[in-house]
């Protein structure tokens, strides 16, 4: 297969546009010097052989900048307006940044951008810097396959490149002497350190040269590849390399620049993914759910702030809505036991020793019998591990061949990711170096023939031995140390630089190989071999089995798979219908969309929904001369000082609802001078904005009281009053019951009650959406639930934890236990079911004590008073404007039947006035607070009066309310009845609707 590059893509034509803007005005024009070979002086010292010198010898090139620094600035300015970024004040450096999110063609852009500087202004010397050799060979990879490609661009343009080696420093003479263009690529590695790179000594290969001193003849072009791996920093080793080369300008690309030199062009996340210029994202969760049988702990991070150390923990906490795992910070000594909130699992728990030092992070768990030191990440009484990451490889396996059924047909080869945490869990070795399985490659193998045999993937596997395809469908990409076998990464020495580099050839001859349908290889797993440096555009599926929570990696880790794919053509096949890449994470898509989001702004410094003072600089305004310009940094500042001054947004930039709302309904006001690009101004804030969140019907609307005609407020008429005095007074209640009772009716429900799940997966599956207001989750079809094994479980003490729970003696919690003859359900999972009979026998125990509920009225001078009616706030869509009778003039109601009997009041002649009962009208009850729906005043011919608390349900019938609502009711009429004194006393009654008040007047008459 041969890889197609598309020549004109608008964005990557920008980019570069942009940087050889810079340069405007500059001629076509170059340096020379000599290179030359003098013999030492008769008393230099012995070894020293040659020097930079000016006799006859090899002709030197270089670059040459004849452009000042004021016009230069002035490019400067105008490429930045020109790309709506803030101008820079001024000229403090050679360096340019460029920003182009990962998997949008960032080598190629600069690459190419090397032969338009040579056409435009001659310049032919460059040198590309790169953190890793992943990047490295990456890049040599680039220049091979993209040879001839630019040859066809610009004509046959000769151009050399090579890749540095400080054992082999020769090239760089002929890097130094060649007319034509000329590429170096050295990993940042070989150039940083003085006292041992072969780069500062002087060399018989180099003509007894120091290369450096070739290297800075030449004034080169630097370009940095991931310049925030490269630098170590504005004052690191770095970045003092870098200025050891005494560079022309030095070009920064990147995805996540932390120094933004003089950004000149920025494409990031937002803009790849609102162009469609990346695969969209999706993400398969899976969470683990009713699993808290173990005392579970896991360690986030450790701490030290001005001192005090400590960790930050996660651990299964007691809450009133049950066992919830939470964060806690933690200290040496703590016991964890009042960390969880009591949880008896955690008893004798305690943190010991916690270490902060870079690299050798731990904390210290003791426990009963033992202890244990977690780094951060690990966890101790987890689930197992391996029955997790199974079911993980499984899904990734269905998502892989599910896209391998619809792409197939396309010509599109589908690939695969796993990231793991270390080599042996894939591959071992015995005694006698022989490679032999690790255990995620075995599960691999067995659910791949698992899913061979699915009739939904029957087709893909017609004619082939899933025995065989299993073993060559997968395989890994390690550094591989002098003998061969595989290691884990790292590129801390030279020897462990040189393993990578064995890896990364590999990877990298084979990048092409991967995509074309003949190589049966479509599983790769890696430490982090892939990290950065390596993409394929075929990647789909990426499934984390290492723990990305503790890593700040998921832009790192999904850009592996954002590039769009590619078919056997080698033709980039564009849309997101095609283009989806699955992220298989035990993370909630929640909590992985607002990661992202959080690491998208630490990385790349967009602030999602705020409005920069710049941001309007580039709209295009046609000016007095008739011709187009850009808008101008003032005038972006004093429209932003409007959208202020407007209530659009806050002192920050931040989008307020107004401009939200403005923007929905195409109100938004600008400046008068502005008003022909309120086009692209509001295209810009629409992007800036997201949706409106509170739509019109959501709108909230304050409820003034209701005034009779002469102006007095209808809650102070007479008639009003004497509805209030009947229901104002406060009550206490007093219960018994019947333990006989309460054990027969406890040990029923708990028989009734639904049944105990195991520990189980679950599975959800969320696109990914990101825009400039900020990164959305939204759940879409894909879920699934699998259920874990969990046999190593310590069973509680249950008595004890359902006592505290109860409070309801051990012998009478046995006798409720023994007999509904759930116990088993205990030993599946005890947790869940401490739970549901805690929960059970206290919902009997308050149900029991409401049979035996007597109220009492506490005296006369405790009611709720008059004054305490004001005005109040509803949603328009839940209210009943305009009503007659209600002593508000609008009602807010919380259901239809609600709607309907207020709407019935206001209609029926008898009903003189009501008021829907506030929340702050309480009943009290052993089931908490009951507020009753409505007080209503019913008269009839002018004298009978009727006083009436009314409950409102869809049914009359006990059976079908809830209990806790039945037995509130059953506590409402208990209150009311106390309350029952004197003449014509206020009723209550449970009514469908108004014909049931009629009923109690019937009753009332009789």
């Amino acid at each position: 297969m041969k890889l197609h590059f598309e020549p004109d893509l608008d964005y990557q034509m920008q980019a570069i546009e942009a940087v050889c803007d810079l340069f405007r005005g500059q001629e076509i024009c170059r340096t020379e010097f000599t290179v030359t070979v003098k013999a030492p002086a008769a008393d230099a010292p012995a070894g020293q052989q040659m020097t930079l010198g000016v006799a006859e010898s090899d002709l030197g090139v270089g670059n040459h900048l004849a452009l000042s620094d004021e016009a230069l600035f002035k490019n400067l300015n105008s490429v930045q307006l020109r790309n709506g970024l803030p101008p820079s004040p001024s000229l403090a450096s050679g360096d340019f940044t460029v920003e182009m999110e990962t998997g949008t063609g960032k080598t190629y852009v600069y690459l190419r951008t090397i032969f338009e500087l040579n056409k435009r202004y001659g310049f032919t010397k460059f040198v590309i810097v790169v953190p890793s050799v992943a990047i490295k060979e990456g890049v040599y990879k680039t220049l091979q396959i993209t040879e001839a490609h630019f040859k066809d661009l610009y004509g046959g343009e000769p151009f050399d490149y090579f890749l540095y080696d400080s054992g082999k420093p020769g090239p760089v003479r002929s890097f130094a002497t060649s007319p034509t263009i000329q590429i170096m690529v050295a990993t940042v590695g070989a150039i940083n350190k003085k006292d041992v790179n072969n780069l500062y000594k002087e060399s018989e290969k180099t003509g007894g040269e120091k290369p450096i001193d070739l290297i800075k003849a030449t004034r080169p072009i630097l370009i940095v590849d991931e310049p925030q791996s490269v630098d170590g920093g504005l004052e690191g080793r770095g970045k003092e390399a870098l200025d050891a080369m005494n560079p022309l300008c030095t070009l920064r690309y990147s995805a996540t620049h932390v120094d933004k030199h003089h950004m000149v062009f920025r494409l990031d996340a937002v803009d790849a993914y609102e162009r469609k210029l990346v695969k969209q994202i999706e993400v398969a969760s899976a969470t683990v759910e009713d699993a808290h049988n173990k005392p579970f702990v896991r360690l986030v991070r450790v701490e030290n702030k001005r001192g005090r150390i400590s960790a930050r923990i996660e651990l299964d906490k007691q809450t009133s809505k049950g066992v919830q795992r939470d964060e806690v910070t933690v200290c040496d000594g703590d016991d964890l036991q009042q960390s969880a909130e009591g949880r008896p699992i955690y008893a004798g728990f305690r943190v010991g020793e916690i270490n902060t030092a870079k690299g050798e992070a731990f904390m210290e768990l003791r426990y009963p019998g033992g202890e244990v030191f977690l780094q951060p990440g690990q966890t101790h009484g987890d689930v197992d591990a391996l029955a997790v990451q199974r079911e993980m490889i499984r899904r990734t396996i269905k998502e892989h061949l599910d896209k391998e059924t619809r792409l197939q047909p396309m010509g599109i080869k589908v690939l695969s990711l796993f990231f793991i945490d270390s080599v042996d869990k894939y591959r071992r070795y015995d005694a006698d170096g022989r490679p032999t399985q690790g255990v995620y490659a075995r599960l691999f193998e067995e659910e791949y023939r698992r899913a061979a045999r699915m009739p939904a993937y029957r087709g893909l596997f017609a004619g082939i031995d899933p025995e065989t395809a299993a073993a060559d469908a997968h395989n890994g990409y390690f550094s591989i140390d002098k003998k061969g076998g595989w290691t884990d990464t790292a590129e801390n020495n030279a020897g462990n630089r040189e393993n990578a580099e064995r890896a990364y050839n590999l990877i990298m001859k084979e990048k092409e190989k991967l995509l074309s349908f003949s190589t049966p290889l479509k599983f790769i797993f890696s430490h982090s071999a892939l990290k950065e440096g390596w993409d394929n555009p075929n990647v789909f599926q990426i499934c984390t089995l290492r723990d990305i929570q503790t890593e700040r990696e998921r832009r790192q880790t999904i850009g592996r798979g954002l590039r769009l794919c590619v078919n056997q053509d080698g033709e980039r096949v564009r849309g997101f219908e095609t283009n989806t890449l699955t992220v298989v994470a035990t993370e909630n898509y929640e909590q992985f969309a607002d990661q992202l989001q959080k690491e998208i702004e630490r990385d790349t410094g967009i602030r999602f929904g705020i409005v920069e003072q710049h941001q309007f600089a580039a709209i295009a305004v046609t000016g007095p001369d008739g011709q187009m310009a850009p808008l101008g940094l003032a005038q972006s500042k004093a429209l932003w000082e409007h959208l202020k001054a407007a209530g659009y947004i806050d002192a920050q930039g931040k989008v307020q609802d107004a401009l939200k709302a403005a923007l929905e309904h195409g109100t938004l006001a600008l400046p008068a001078g502005l008003e022909a690009q309120k086009g692209p101004i509001t295209e810009i804030l629409r992007k800036l904005s997201g949706r409106l969140d509170i739509k019109n019907a959501d709108a909230r609307a304050q409820i003034p009281l209701r005034k009779d005609p002469h102006g007095k407020a209808l809650y102070l008429s007479d008639g009003f009053k004497a509805l209030w005095d009947r229901i104002k007074h406060r009550t206490a209640y007093r219960v018994q019951f019947d333990n006989a009772r309460l054990i027969a009716e406890c040990t029923a429900v708990l028989q009734q009650a639904p049944p105990i799940a195991k520990a189980r997966l679950q599975w959800r599956k969320a696109g990914i959406a990101i825009g400039k207001a900020g990164v959305a989750a939204t759940e879409k079809t894909g879920a699934a639930t699998v259920t874990l094994d969990e046999t190593d479980i310590a069973l509680p003490d249950l008595l004890t934890d359902l006592q505290d729970r109860t409070q309801l003696t051990r012998r009478t919690l046995a006798s409720i236990l023994t007999g509904s003859g759930r116990l088993n359900d205990f030993r599946r999972n005890p947790q869940q079911f401490i739970e549901l009979a805690a929960e059970t026998i206290n919902r009997c125990k308050r149900l029991a004590l409401v049979d035996g509920i007597r109220y009492q009225k506490i005296g006369d001078d405790q009611f709720y008073a008059l004054e305490l009616f004001e005005p109040l706030t509803g949603y328009l869509k839940h209210m009943l404007p305009d009503t007659r009778k209600s002593i508000y003039e609008h009602v807010v109601y919380d259901s239809a039947v609600e709607r309907d009997f207020a709407d019935a009041l206001e209609k029926n002649e008898a009903v003189k006035l009501y008021v829907k009962l506030p929340g702050w009208f309480k009943v009290p009850t052993p089931l908490g607070s009951y507020n009753p729906d409505w007080a209503v005043l019913v008269e009839e011919d002018g004298a009978q009066r009727l006083h009436l608390v009314v409950e409102t349900k869809s049914s009359l019938f006990t059976d079908d309310l809830r209990d806790t609502e039945a037995a509130r009711i059953q506590c409402g009429k208990a209150h009311f009845n106390a309350l029952a004194q004197g003449d014509n006393p206020a009723r209550y009654l449970v009514a469908r609707s108004v014909e049931d008040l009629w009923v109690e007047r019937d009753k009332a008459s009789s």
